[in-house]
């Protein structure tokens, strides 16, 4: 059982954690694919994301913006279309609208009162500063993809990322909402870890491959964490 008080620093996936990114996803490409005459199922539509943004992060790093059009390049593919360029950067161009669950903020402002908060996220620099703005709290520090040249579960972001912490590695929790991306690499490292299994059509999964794995701690919301804490 996890004890509040052994901890000094959380450190944060964001997109799928902090930001609701399946309404994101939908909200990009729901309309492409309806205009092509291939609607999708919303969990359906989500196990494809999961499959097309993982092998497309596979392999030589290239950057989040060139993943994003590689993700809508490959649905076309898979459906029969040809998504024109415009379509191409459907996902990048709905970033800046990509906004907290409704539980985030207030959650992150009661855990800064306790706790050092820092990210770690597969995202290009500048796609994370379009949604900084959403996040009002101070972070440590914001460690991407970009900056790592990889994606997580590659154990170099988050090498990364402890390289810049400030504490001792044992008085760091990760808090994730995918077991794949988050717990497991996390663990892998002598990290503590929380999954935040927040509700989707894809219950337990979200638009990520599926991985089993076993935190150290479980909760359906930040909220909860932040009770958890005693925040």
């Amino acid at each position: 059982m996890l004890n509040p008080s052994d901890f000094n620093l959380l450190t944060f996936d964001c997109y799928g954690t902090l930001i609701d990114w399946e309404t994101g996803i939908f909200s990009a490409l729901k309309p492409l694919l309806a205009a092509h005459g291939r609607p999708l199922p919303d969990a359906e539509l989500l196990e494809l994301y999961g499959e097309f943004e993982l092998e497309a992060e596979s392999g030589a790093y290239r950057t989040y913006r060139e993943v994003l059009q590689s993700v809508v390049q490959a649905f076309g593919k898979r459906l029969s279309f040809t998504p024109s360029m415009e379509e191409m950067n459907a996902l990048t161009d709905s970033f800046s609208n990509w906004r907290p669950w409704p539980d985030t903020v207030a959650a992150l402002k009661k855990l800064a009162k306790r706790y050092r908060l820092a990210i770690i996220s597969n995202t290009d620099n500048d796609l994370f500063e379009q949604t900084r703005r959403y996040l009002p709290v101070e972070f440590d520090a914001v460690t991407t993809a970009q900056e790592a040249h990889c994606y997580k579960p590659a154990l170099e972001i988050f090498r990364l990322a402890l390289g810049k912490a400030k504490v001792a590695q044992n008085r760091i929790l990760h808090v994730g909402q995918s077991v794949y991306h988050d717990v497991l690499p996390a663990q892998s490292l002598g990290l503590a870890t929380v999954w935040v299994n927040r509700p989707s059509t894809r219950a337990g999964i979200g638009a990520v491959k599926q991985a089993n794995g076993q935190p150290d701690l479980q909760v359906s919301d930040l909220e909860t964490l932040a009770n958890f804490a005693g925040c």
